[in-house]
C-alpha cells in the first residue's frame, strides 16, 4: 500500500489549521510551519477546497481556515480528496476486478484490504490527531 505524498501534506495541512481554528493561515505560513514544498502545497490546498475540507478568503487579512469541525473530517476523506480511489491495481479501482482460475479469490483479498483500510482512515478524525486531544492510539473499532 502507498501512502502518497499529497494526502501526507494534505493531512499535516489540514491539522495546522485546526490548530488554529479562530484566524486563518496562508499557504506560505502552513509550507513553512511543516517543512512543505510551497507550490505541491498552493495545489493540494485547492484540491482540499474543492472537496469543501478547507475554504479561503482573498485579501490581507485571508487565507484559509477548515471547511468543517476538525471532529468531522477524518483521514478518509482526506485521502478520497486529493487521490480518489483509496487503493487501485494498475490506476484501475478495485470493483470490477476478477481473475481467472487459481487466482479468482484474490480480487476479494484486495477489496477487504481496501475496505479494512479505509475503516480505520474513516475513524481517525483531524480532532483525534490534535495534539491536546490525541492519545497516540486511534478510536476503538467500532466507536464512532
Amino acid at each position: 500500500m502507498h501512502i502518497s505524498a499529497k494526502a501526507d501534506y494534505a493531512t499535516r495541512a489540514l491539522l495546522e489549521l485546526a490548530c488554529e481554528p479562530t484566524r486563518p493561515l496562508t499557504c506560505e505560513a502552513i509550507a513553512s510551519s511543516q517543512q512543505i514544498p510551497f507550490r505541491f502545497l498552493k495545489s493540494v490546498v485547492g484540491e482540499l477546497r474543492k472537496a469543501g475540507l478547507v475554504r479561503s478568503q482573498r485579501g490581507c487579512e485571508g487565507g484559509y481556515w477548515l471547511g468543517r469541525p476538525a471532529a468531522e473530517i477524518t483521514l478518509l476523506d482526506v485521502a478520497r480528496a486529493v487521490d480518489g480511489e483509496l487503493i487501485s491495481l494498475r490506476g484501475e479501482p478495485l470493483a470490477g476486478l476478477a481473475y481467472p482460475g487459481p487466482a479468482a479469490g484474490l480480487p476479494e483479498v484486495w477489496r477487504r484490504v481496501e475496505a479494512d483500510a479505509a475503516a480505520v482512515l474513516g475513524r481517525a478524525t483531524l480532532a483525534s490527531l490534535m495534539p491536546a486531544g490525541a492519545s497516540g492510539r486511534l478510536p476503538v473499532e467500532g466507536a464512532a
